[in-house]
């Protein structure tokens, strides 16, 4: 049998989806299973936005523009403009969600063994497209103590080398949900300015801000004009996943040209899903607000429940919809696949992701999970009783384990 390449040996598994196997044997047992494991929101995809696909009345599905539809990108540049963001269409390039756009734009930004600065615990799939494009991920570690903020700027300048091209950041944050500020959004970006780095953020959840929390953008630092990038996608916010329609947004000419030349290879972008995407940037704003409205209900069930479980360390995040907890276990990858494999309460169990996918660095996350709130509160309340119940009972549970130990040293 002819040997696969290394790359396709060494591409790591999605921490969100490697359990399926797992749930979808649970299922066939008949036991319920709450899928909290990955970002699907189960709020309806606006209804306007779907009919207009059905009414779309043509004899072929052609090709379109390799950059995206010049309709779409000009509603596009209407809606940046409510952030305060000034583009023009041609600086818009739209993807195949979030996941082509930054697969296509390590491609163009760096060399093979390139390095980028990433604030870790970070988005699980950062690390397959740094392994496809050869580039490494040079990890900056925050700590669920302090909210997941990120370190001092002296840290990240002690992290630059002659590899380092770039820094990168999801902002409001998948998997922790912190929101960074303005200001260290701007320290950030000068320090890009002074090391001539790329600076890109991931913004897809930039409507999920709460409290007092206020979203601002890296295209929103005058000194970038060469520097900042921002990824999108309409998959989050408008509960389109399945529509694949996301954008790489920067002011940059020859990084525009190049990253024109690579979306000129894959021909382009989905086009119903285009369709789909312009009919949501001509409602109006209600759908939004209650989405977010929505959303911070259900944080608020998530977060209080898992503030009274013995032995749980989380936070209130301030913007998406996860919540990146420390359990009481011995790994989280275990007890992940013993949620599926062994327990049930009720007839149900809960999906989670294992919190060391989300790092670089080796024997992070071993004891964190990542919960998507992305169930309404009432299948909510159910979920979080199952885990509930699951940490009481789990045989890797840490504390038990500690408590045997002090008995017998009795």
């Amino acid at each position: 049998m002819p040997e696969i390449s290394k790359r396709g040996q060494s591409v790591p598994m999605s921490p969100f989806r490697k359990l399926i196997p797992f749930a979808d044997q649970a299922k066939a047992r008949g036991k319920h299973v709450y899928h909290l494991n990955i970002g699907q929101p189960d709020i309806p995809t606006p209804p306007k936005a779907l009919e207009r696909v059905r009414q779309t009345d043509m004899k072929v599905l052609a090709y379109g523009p390799a950059v995206g539809n010049l309709s779409y990108r000009e509603k596009l540049v209407d809606y940046y403009r409510q952030f305060e963001i000034e583009v023009t269409p041609d600086q818009i390039i739209v993807g195949s969600g979030a996941s082509e756009s930054l697969q296509i734009l390590m491609f163009a930004c760096f060399n093979q063994g390139d390095e980028v600065i990433v604030p870790e615990p970070f988005y699980a799939n950062y690390n397959g497209f740094a392994q496809i494009g050869d580039v490494t991920i040079r990890p900056i570690t925050t700590h669920i103590n302090d909210g997941f903020a990120l370190p001092s700027i002296e840290a990240f300048e002690e992290a630059i080398n002659e590899r380092t091209r770039g820094i990168m950041i999801t902002n409001p944050n998948n998997p922790t949900g912190c929101v960074y500020s303005k200001d260290v959004l701007l320290a950030l970006g000068a320090l890009a300015k002074k090391h001539d780095l790329f600076l890109i953020c991931d913004e897809v959840y930039r409507e999920f801000c709460f409290d007092d929390n206020e979203f601002f953008s890296v295209l929103n630092i005058p000194e970038l004009q060469d520097h900042a990038i921002i990824i999108d996608s309409i998959s989050k916010r408008y509960s389109a996943c399945g529509a694949r329609i996301g954008a790489i947004v920067t002011r940059n000419e020859v990084l525009l040209s190049s990253l024109t030349r690579y979306v000129k290879l894959r021909l382009s972008p989905p086009g119903l899903g285009q369709i789909l995407a312009e009919a949501t940037l001509e409602m109006g704003p209600d759908y939004l607000t209650e989405v977010k409205e929505e959303y911070d209900r259900r944080r608020s069930v998530v977060f209080k429940r898992l503030q009274n479980m013995p032995g749980v360390i989380s936070y209130l995040p301030g913007g998406a919809f996860y919540c990146f907890a420390k359990f009481p276990i011995d790994d989280a990858d275990r007890f992940c696949q013993w949620l599926l494999e062994d327990f049930e309460h009720k007839g149900a169990t809960v999906m989670l992701s294992p919190g060391a996918g989300f790092y670089a660095s080796p024997n992070m996350g071993y004891d964190e999970v990542r919960m998507a709130f992305v169930l309404n509160t009432n299948d909510l309340e159910k979920a979080m009783d199952c885990l509930e119940i699951a940490l009481q009972v789990y045989p890797g549970r840490v504390v038990a384990k500690q408590a045997e130990a002090a008995l017998r040293n009795k």
